[in-house]
């Protein structure tokens, strides 16, 4: 491996360089309202990757339901028209419980990050700063479903079968948008397609580049294949192929067994959580952690899915 010296720092010339990327997309130009200026505000690729999951992900939901020959002998769970309704519980689930996750999770463990909660406590909500769970998130889609089911009187799983099948597409772009953001890096890596996750732009933000000078396996992009591409493949062969939608909590279970599977293989290669406790640390991640009852429940799902008598014709 063949390094160089730029700057006091130790460069690796044949490892890949993360390139100048923007993190905005575009920025709108602000303007003045009574004495008070707003903006501008940037439209970062990280908002436009929720805007793009959610959306793709609620057309596939209704390219689903409206594909009769999957659901028989029975029907759709909820209608076309029920479905664009979820899509606002959806984002409302994903926003907040993504962020509270954050919070919870990653950042109240953390002693810097309390500090900087405790000198501003607006810095909860400050989600275009960066920082959402996907653990946090899919509680909060699973809160928001129940509700939105017991007011619908909507089948919860069938809900949930239908989302298992679409969530991977928001998975995908949210993982290709932290890629773009240089952020949830892996490990040091020797491998030819490791990258040193430095730029001007990071250099800039941070006073320096926190990922260092070395190469990092390019987890994002790890995650983005197999949590959105390969997962998207499984199940949607199981419900195109197999007609999977016919056993509710097949698919739910399913995804949260292959989701918890990936997310713990690869905190092989991620960085690892600097919150967790000493006892722990080297051996298991946060992500490890909130994935394990995922796998549970989803065997328990698959196993109930497949005790379930299939409906009379």
């Amino acid at each position: 491996m063949r390094r160089t010296s730029q700057g006091g720092q130790t460069v690796i010339l044949d490892a890949i360089q993360f390139p100048n990327l923007n993190p905005a997309a575009l920025t709108l130009p602000g303007f003045s309202i009574g004495g008070m200026h707003l903006g501008p505000f940037p439209l970062r690729w990280y908002a436009l990757a929720y805007i793009a999951g959610l959306l793709l992900g609620w057309r596939w939901m209704v390219y689903l339901i409206r594909k009769e020959r999957l659901w028989k002998p029975g029907k759709a769970p909820l209608t076309v028209p029920q479905a664009d309704d979820f899509l606002f519980w959806a984002t409302l689930g994903v926003i907040v419980g993504g962020r509270l996750g954050y919070v919870l999770f990653y950042m109240l463990p953390d002693p810097e990050s309390r500090a900087r909660i405790a000198h501003d406590v607006f810095t909860i909500v400050r989600i275009w700063d960066g920082g959402m769970s996907f653990h946090g998130g899919l509680i909060g889609v699973c809160l928001a479903a129940y509700y939105f089911c017991r007011q619908q009187k909507i089948a919860l799983l069938g809900l949930g079968d239908l989302a298992a099948a679409a969530t991977p597409i928001g998975l995908f772009f949210g993982r290709i948008a932290n890629f773009v953001n240089g952020e949830l890096w892996g490990r040091p890596t020797h491998a030819p397609w490791g990258v040193v996750f430095c730029n001007e732009r990071i250099a800039e933000t941070n006073g320096g580049c926190p990922a260092g000078m070395e190469p990092r396996h390019p987890s994002q992009l790890y995650e983005a294949t197999l949590e959105g591409l390969l997962l998207f493949a499984i199940i949607n062969t199981l419900t195109l192929r197999f007609e999977s939608l016919r056993k509710p909590g097949l698919n739910t279970g399913v995804f949260l067994v292959c989701y918890g599977l990936f997310r713990a293989s690869l905190e092989f290669v991620r960085e690892p959580d600097r919150q967790m406790p000493d006892f722990l640390r080297g051996y298991v991640t946060m992500g490890m952690l909130l994935s394990t009852p995922m796998i549970l429940l989803g065997l328990w799902l698959i196993r109930r899915a497949y005790q379930l008598k299939p409906a009379a014709a």
